[in-house]
């Protein structure tokens, strides 16, 4: 398959990865089909000792819309598509958030619904200033909340998931949900400066951050045997 045709591209750098969500022309949307890529991904990179820190990014203008729409339309007819569905958004979600190494999310553009989620499920933040962040499907579906609270606080967490407030990429910034906002032209530079800092640390005091960060908000990174996360 060709990278035209990957839906998701990933490149190994000295000591990281970047995986580029390539679906521009449907906006990044978050289908069954990259939602596994992703997880494949991370846990083929979670094993490989020559990686300490993994970048998501978007091809085109927007980093995700979210999860894709048709996908829900076409379960709604389909008992077994439907259970795909859900096993697949559930493994998504658990691979990106519990991923033992530094995720770094590299906010090319707007980052809506699920992708704003997969945005928050990274372990930190860098933003274009053409992004903005929104959840549109709290109006007929459940939003991820957790991550979201961990991050910005009980009031900002409500209002853009019950209150339905639109975040700017300066707004993101003020409110800690991102940690740094730059030209498009520099996102680039700005996420490899980032990865340069993480990179400075050993591999293993890496793990043993991550794992601290994940149970210090309430997710311990050992899931044998626990239920799905309710996130």
């Amino acid at each position: 398959m060709s990278d035209s045709e990957a839906v998701l591209l990933v490149e190994r750098g000295e000591g990281f990865a970047t995986l580029t969500l390539n679906r521009p022309a449907k906006r990044n949307a978050l289908s069954v089909e990259l939602r596994d890529a992703i997880s494949d991904a991370l846990d083929e990179l979670a094993t490989d000792s020559a990686i300490k820190a993994v970048v998501i990014t978007g091809a085109g203008p927007v980093f995700s819309a979210g999860f894709d729409l048709s996908e829900f339309e076409r379960a709604a007819g389909d008992a077994a598509f439907g259970r795909e569905l859900w096993a697949s958004s559930d493994r998504y979600h658990e691979t990106v958030l519990r991923f033992p190494l530094p995720t770094l999310a590299a906010i090319n553009g707007p980052a809506l619904a699920g992708g704003f989620d997969l945005a928050i499920l990274c372990d930190l933040r860098v933003a274009a200033s053409t992004a903005r962040f929104a959840h549109p499907e709290r109006t007929f579906g459940d939003v991820v909340y957790g991550p979201l609270h961990d991050l910005v606080g009980g009031a900002i967490a409500r209002e853009v998931t019950i209150g339905g407030r639109e975040l700017t990429a300066d707004e993101a910034l003020a409110v800690h949900l991102v940690g740094q906002v730059v030209p498009p032209e520099a996102l680039a530079h700005a996420v490899s400066e980032t990865v340069a800092r993480i990179l400075a640390a050993p591999r293993d005091v890496l793990e043993r951050t991550k794992a601290k960060a994940l149970t210090r908000a309430g997710y311990p990174p050992e899931t044998t045997g626990t239920p799905t996360l309710e996130l």
